[in-house]
């Protein structure tokens, strides 16, 4: 006999995930590398530097410290974990549930979709002054 396995997709409030898919949009991270965590952690030296552009993770070349910054942004946004072992936290990072549905919805797509300068400044204020808009 084999089971089956059904699983359902949370529903997250509309604000939350607009907000959510802004700050990936706005991030300097490509589609590719959220891709790849649907299916595993990827650590923070393959998203930077060199690394990170020859993955196709990045747009262009990022200091570890701004990208860990990004990827904390991301936290907060409720897209991405940070991956813990029996050691504790790690340096590696893997989507959440809210990051999985908005993923998969782009992944078609190839790429995410340009962010309006209105898009920016709203995920600017949001990230930086952390008000909720």
């Amino acid at each position: 006999m084999t089971s089956k396995v059904l699983t359902k997709s949370i529903d997250y409030p509309e604000n939350t995930v607009k907000r959510a898919a802004r700050a990936l949009f706005c991030s300097p991270f490509k589609l590719n590398l959220f891709t790849a965590m649907r299916y595993r952690s990827i650590p923070l030296p393959d998203m930077v530097e060199t690394t990170g552009v020859e993955k196709n993770y990045t747009l262009n070349a990022i200091a570890e410290t701004a990208a860990e910054s990004y990827l904390m942004w991301l936290i907060q946004v409720g897209i991405l974990r940070r991956e813990v072992d029996g050691q504790g936290i790690t340096d590696s990072f893997r989507l959440t549930p809210l990051g999985r549905q908005i993923i998969e919805k782009w992944q078609p797509e190839g790429s995410f979709p340009k962010p309006s300068w209105k898009e920016r400044i709203s995920n600017w204020l949001n990230r930086w002054l952390q008000w909720s808009f």
